[in-house]
C-alpha cells in the first residue's frame, strides 16, 4: 500500500508540478531535443507510475525478486491473504482496476490516434500529389495556391508540400531553407514525437503536464528543425523566411515551417543563444533518464530490498 501510495503521489507531483518546472526553465530553447526527450519522459513517467501503482496494489511488489516460480507462489499466497483478510480483497480489486484501466486507455488511445492520423496523413498525401504536380529539383509537391505556404506530411508517404505562392514570394536561398526545415521534420520522425506527446495528453488530459507537453512538444520540433536548418544554410535565410511564411495559411500547421512562435522562433535563428555546455547536457540527460525509471524503480524498492537483506531466496 505505501509504494501504490508514493507511485500516485509522484504521478500527481509530477503531473502538476513539472509543468510549471519546465515553463520556467530557460535552457529549453537552447537544446530543443533535449527539451522535447525531457518532456516526453515526464509525461509517460506519469503514466507508468498510475499503472505501476495499481500493480502493487494487487501484488506483492517482493514477490518480483524471487523468479518465475517464486512469483506464482506468491501470488498464490497473496490471494490466499486478500480473500482471508477484511478488506484486502477489495484494495486487490481496485489496484488491478486501476492498472487494467491505464493500460487500456493507454492502448485504446494510442491505436485510435496513429490510425486516425495515419488515414489523414495518407488522404492528405495523395490529395497534394493529385492536386499538385512533383517538382524534382525541389523534392517537393507544387500546388497552385497564391498564399505562402509550405509543410510537410509524415507517415507512408512523406511529403514536403510547397505553394506557388511561396516559390514567387521566397528567394532562393530562402526556399532552399525552408525546405531543408521541413525535410528535418520528416528525417527526425517529429511526427513520431509529436504523437507520443498527443497520445499522452488524451490519456490523462485532467494533468496541467499532460496538457502542456503536447503544445510544447509542437513548439520544440519546429525549433528544432530551425536548428537544423540554420546548419545547413544561413540562419538570417530562414528567419526572412518565416516573416514571409507567417502570412500564409497552413492546412497541416503541426508541421509547418511558419507553425508556432514565429516571433520566438525568428529571434532566436538571428541572436542565437550559447549553446548548453557539456556538463550541463549530461546533467539534463541523467534527469530526463531518472524521470523515466522512477516509477519502476519505485516498484520494485521493497522486492530489491528484500533481496539485500536477504528475504527472498
Amino acid at each position: 500500500m505505501t509504494v501504490a501510495a508514493v507511485l500516485i503521489a509522484f504521478a500527481i507531483g509530477v503531473g502538476t508540478l513539472g509543468s510549471a518546472l519546465l515553463a520556467r526553465a530557460r535552457w529549453t530553447a537552447r537544446a530543443p531535443l533535449l527539451a522535447i526527450v525531457t518532456y516526453l519522459a515526464a509525461e509517460w513517467s506519469v503514466v507508468a507510475a498510475l499503472g505501476l501503482a495499481g500493480l502493487t496494489l494487487a501484488i506483492h511488489a517482493t514477490a518480483l525478486g524471487g523468479g518465475l516460480s517464486h512469483l506464482i507462489g506468491a501470488c498464490v499466497l497473496r490471494l490466499r491473504e486478500t480473500y482471508g483478510t477484511p478488506g484486502g480483497a477489495t484494495v486487490a480489486a481496485l489496484g488491478l482496476t486501476l492498472a487494467g484501466a491505464v493500460a487500456a486507455r493507454t492502448v485504446l488511445t494510442a491505436m485510435t490516434h496513429l490510425r486516425s492520423a495515419g488515414q489523414q496523413a495518407l488522404l492528405h498525401a495523395e490529395t497534394a500529389r493529385l492536386v499538385g504536380r512533383p517538382e524534382p529539383s525541389l523534392g517537393a509537391v507544387l500546388v497552385e495556391h497564391s498564399d505562402p505556404v509550405a509543410y510537410c506530411v509524415a507517415g507512408r508517404h512523406p511529403t514536403v508540400i510547397l505553394s506557388t505562392g511561396a516559390v514567387q514570394a521566397l528567394e532562393p536561398a530562402q526556399l532552399s531553407a525552408v525546405l531543408a526545415h521541413e525535410r528535418a521534420h520528416l528525417t527526425g520522425r517529429h511526427h513520431r514525437l509529436l504523437a507520443l506527446a498527443r497520445i499522452g495528453r488524451l490519456v490523462l488530459p485532467f494533468l496541467p503536464l499532460m496538457r502542456d507537453a503536447d503544445a510544447q512538444v509542437a513548439r520544440l520540433v519546429e525549433m528544432h528543425a530551425d536548428d537544423a536548418a540554420a546548419r545547413a544554410g544561413d540562419p538570417r535565410s530562414l528567419a526572412t523566411a518565416l516573416v514571409v511564411l507567417a502570412t500564409g495559411t497552413s492546412p497541416a500547421p503541426a508541421l509547418a515551417a511558419s507553425a508556432t512562435d514565429s516571433v520566438q522562433r525568428i529571434r532566436r535563428l538571428l541572436l542565437p543563444a550559447e549553446p548548453l555546455g557539456r556538463a550541463r547536457r549530461r546533467l539534463l540527460r541523467a534527469t530526463a533518464a531518472s524521470l523515466a525509471v522512477t516509477p519502476v524503480l519505485l516498484a520494485l524498492a521493497p522486492a530489491m530490498l528484500a533481496l539485500a537483506l536477504g528475504r527472498v531466496a
